[in-house]
């Protein structure tokens, strides 16, 4: 009987036969090159997109002079005015000032007037902090004054006279009672008041 030689089969491979996977180089190179391109495409639109300092607002500029840079009008070149236009109410002046230049310049918003020789000046109503106030060429201020507020007390004090100024760095005109319609006695005052400066009378 003869004996069948063993046949020699291929043995079936193993994990630890396996080629192993590895990365190829052209597939890296892609991938590099395509997330390059993604990065700039995204610098790119972040540079075009509009933000709020990259597109200034522009300010509609006026034609007249600015007042932070019109100069404070001088003394000189103010007319100012006083008076009691209703003798009912001899406690109510109207006061003006008026540019008489051919340039405009600036006054504080808040007229300067006291009474005699009486400490301090009238109060402004409504109260406020000082501002410039700008007066064109030929142009004029208008303020009311109110020499009592409230009601009169006994030490209430009268004068003979009241200063006005159009800016707290003016020396001020004086205006004696009688020449602006007081009465004889003079001008009572007790916590006076003054208007802001305005461009009409009323």
């Amino acid at each position: 009987m003869r004996s069948t030689p063993p046949q020699n089969f291929p043995s079936s491979p193993t994990l630890s036969t396996r080629p192993t996977l590895t990365k190829r180089p052209h597939a890296a190179r892609t991938a590099t090159a395509l997330l390059t391109t993604i990065t700039a495409t995204i610098a790119t639109l972040t540079t075009l997109t509009p933000t709020a300092s990259a597109t200034p607002t522009t300010t509609p500029t006026s034609a007249t002079t600015p007042i932070s840079t019109t100069p404070h009008c001088p003394e000189s070149a103010l007319t100012i005015k006083a008076s009691i236009p209703t003798p009912q109410h001899p406690d109510v002046v109207r006061i003006s000032a008026t540019n008489r230049t051919a340039k405009p310049c600036v006054i504080d918003r808040i007229p300067t007037v006291t009474f005699g020789d009486l400490d301090g000046a009238a109060e402004p109503d409504p109260p406020t902090e000082s501002a410039l106030y700008h007066l064109a060429p030929g142009s004029t201020a208008y303020a009311t004054v109110r020499t009592v507020t409230g009601r009169p007390s006994p030490s209430a004090r009268t004068v003979d006279f009241i200063t006005v100024a159009a800016d707290p760095s003016h020396r001020g005109h004086r205006f004696d009672a009688t020449a602006i319609g007081a009465p004889p006695a003079g001008i009572r005052v007790w916590t006076p008041t003054t208007t802001w400066w305005r461009p009409t009378p009323a």
